[in-house]
């Protein structure tokens, strides 16, 4: 299966190089200048992954990812110049799946794309002799396996690509406890010791959406100097 990547991106010339590594591995690609043009394309093409830079005139990417999450949880990848802590904290809270800094190696990218594109479509797609639940129910949590969809209570919640893996990881084995490593090896494929708030970040967005009260969490439970698990008490 061939899948489509929009590369937003004003620097024709990291655009030029992204298309030729992702087309060299079977993508197909489109390409914005500016956020206005990808959040047009958005709208009208079919698009599998948005790989997007920050700094980029018309709209930036911080609010070309808050649009696209009102419409759409495909992967998102943020690639920029903006390195610091709380750049990548932001950009993760408002609905990115991953974030990557400049300068960076094509090759890198393109296993991040490959592995978001995997995780995220061929998700619970093994065969098995008997037919895969197709929903999972915890509590008042209702996770839809095929539609890839929370509820909760019978009222839908937003999720991002990765906040559904990790939740999808944690609810197909209640009450076991898993690293950050796990976690994130379920979520994007690579951990490093960079990514330990990363993940701080995606468990408190998700605590934010499903808990009626994040600090004392009835769901997404903080084992500490091991990981999370997920169990639900009255």
């Amino acid at each position: 299966m061939s899948y489509t990547v929009l590369i937003a991106e004003d620097d024709a010339d990291i655009r030029s190089l992204l298309k030729l590594y992702l087309e060299n591995n079977g993508y197909q690609v489109l390409e914005a200048e500016d956020g206005q043009k990808a959040w047009q394309i958005l709208q009208t093409e079919h698009v599998d992954l948005a790989l997007l830079d920050i700094m980029m005139p018309g709209m930036d990417g911080y609010r070309l990812i808050q649009e696209l999450r009102r419409v759409s949880n495909i992967p998102v990848i943020v690639l920029s110049a903006r390195d610091q802590d709380c750049d990548k904290i932001l950009g993760l809270n408002i609905g990115a799946d991953d974030y990557l800094t400049k300068p960076f190696n094509p090759l890198e990218v393109t296993a991040h794309v490959q592995s978001a594109l995997r995780r995220f479509y061929q998700l619970g797609s093994g065969v098995s002799r008997e037919p895969a639940p197709s929903t999972i129910t915890l509590g008042e949590l209702c996770l839809d396996l095929y539609e890839m969809k929370l509820e909760k209570n019978g009222q839908p919640v937003d999720l991002t690509a990765t906040e559904y893996r990790i939740l999808t990881k944690l609810m197909k084995q209640p009450g076991r406890v898993f690293t950050k490593a796990q976690l994130y090896d379920g979520a994007s494929g690579y951990f490093s010791e960079s990514d330990d708030k990363t993940m701080m970040v995606h468990i408190s967005k998700l605590r934010e959406k499903i808990e009626e009260n994040p600090r004392e969490p009835r769901y997404i439970k903080t084992i500490r100097g091991l990981g999370y698990k997920i169990e639900y008490r009255e």
